[in-house]
Order: C-alpha cells, then structure tokens, then sequence
C-alpha cells in the first residue's frame, strides 16, 4: 500500500491513525474495466518480468528477514553466515532484495564468489535494492513477489523480522500443510526473538487446528550449523536440482551471472 502521511494519535482514546492513499489502491474493490484490465496485464507482465530475470539463476535457498537490522545487529552477522554457507553448498542465494537481513544473506554469498538475487518491491521507505547483488527484479505487488521468492528455492530460512518475515513465513508454511509445496525444509532461526510464537504454534497444535505432521519440515533452532544440516538432509534426500537451462539467442536471454 502506498502511504503519503500517517496522522499520530497521542493516546488509545482518540480516533485512530489516518492514512491517506498516495494512489488508486488494488483492493479497494470493483474499479473502471480499463483499470481493471491494466491491472490484469501489469500483473502479467510482471510474473513475465521475473521469470525472464530469474530463470538462469539456478536452485536458491531463501533468506526471509527484518529489513530494520544494521551491521551492528548480532542477527546480520549471522544472515551474512548463512549466505556465505548456502553458496558454499552451489546454491544461490535469494532475499527480498532490500536491506538488514536481506542484505546480510546477499553479501555472504556475495563477497565468497556465491551467487546473489533478491526480489525487491516498490515500498515508500525502508526498501532499497541492495548492492550485493548480481541480479535483481522489483515488483509494484507483495504477491507477485512471494511467488518469486519461493518459486525458485528448494529450502527456507526464516530470521527475526516482523509482520512482512512472518508473513512470508505462514504463507510457506500455509503451502507446505495444503501440499501446494513438499519436502521443502523451513528453518525458524532465533528461538529467543520467536519464544512466545513458538508457544503459540504449539497451542495451535495442541488445539488441533494445525496437526503436528505439518511442522515435520519446520526446524526451530539457534544453530547455523544445525540448519544448513538439516536443509542438506532434505534436498538431498528428496531432489534432483534443477537441470542447467540452455539460453535461447532468439528471445534475448542472458545466462546469469551475466
């Protein structure tokens, strides 16, 4: 959503924050047919967009992470780690493309020769492509992005975020449970940040409104060690990797890293 100003209230009491549209907003319901059908074809033109960028990158392990963490934050050190492991392993590594998290699992990858995407998206603040990047696509819509970050990717490491990282999180999980996604391990990293969500799982499954099968693929740990392990065991249990991709001279195509 695009957001112009944002109107403070000093107390619970008063009426609530005023947020006014910088533009026509997708979901506020039944618009002209010409918006309409611009919409349809910008969207199309987009998932059209990414699949070109991202076809030649070859199987990627996803980082999901805070955009607000700094170099000082023990949590990008430990990003940077993991991005430096997943290249080591022939993956690449993919991310939402802008800062924090994000940018610490590019770098890793990045500065040990590893390969280094992100799926970025047009956002008033925060988002800014990283520059530890050899390739790049930003979209205008969240969904379109969540395709892409996960239509690529054989695993999923989840790192301390806030609602865009959980978001992601319970969207991969989501597909895993209704097996839109299978035997594609999800690592939630940091069990002090997620402590009182991991309890709230836990209450879930013991409610019965998830079942205990579908977190088989969700290790929960503080160990890097741990989940590059666990991320192995499964993808070499269960997958063939992606064949190389032959490149058509006639529609353009470029082998990545170009």
């Amino acid at each position: 959503m695009a957001v112009d100003s944002v109107t403070h209230t000093k107390n619970s009491s008063e009426a609530p924050p005023v947020i006014k549209a910088k533009k026509l907003l997708y979901l506020e319901g039944p618009q002209s047919r010409s918006f309409e059908l611009a919409f349809a074809w910008k969207v199309f033109k987009q998932i059209l967009e990414g699949n070109r960028a991202l076809y030649f990158v070859g199987p990627c392990i996803t980082v999901f992470g805070s955009a607000r963490f700094g170099e000082n934050n023990s949590y990008y050190g430990i990003a940077r780690e993991f991005g430096k492991r997943i290249s080591k392993m022939g993956f690449t590594v993919m991310t939402g493309g802008g800062p924090g998290i994000m940018e610490a699992a590019n770098r890793g990858a990045f500065e040990n020769g590893g390969k280094s995407v992100g799926c970025n998206i047009h956002l008033p603040v925060e988002q800014q492509p990283n520059k530890y990047m050899q390739k790049w696509i930003t979209f205008d819509y969240f969904f379109l992005r969540k395709v892409m970050l996960l239509k690529y990717s054989y695993a999923f490491i989840v790192m301390p975020g806030g609602f865009g990282t959980l978001d992601e999180m319970f969207n991969t999980l989501t597909l895993i449970q209704t097996k839109s996604l299978t035997q594609f391990p999800v690592v939630l990293f940091g069990k002090s940040y997620y402590h009182h969500l991991i309890e709230m799982i836990q209450k879930m499954i013991n409610e019965k409104t998830i079942e205990k099968e579908d977190l088989d693929l969700l290790l929960i740990t503080d160990d890097i060690d741990e989940a590059m392990k666990h991320i192995q065991t499964y993808i070499s249990t269960n997958y063939n990797l992606m064949k190389k991709r032959k490149s058509c001279w006639w529609l353009f195509e470029k082998k990545f890293p170009s």
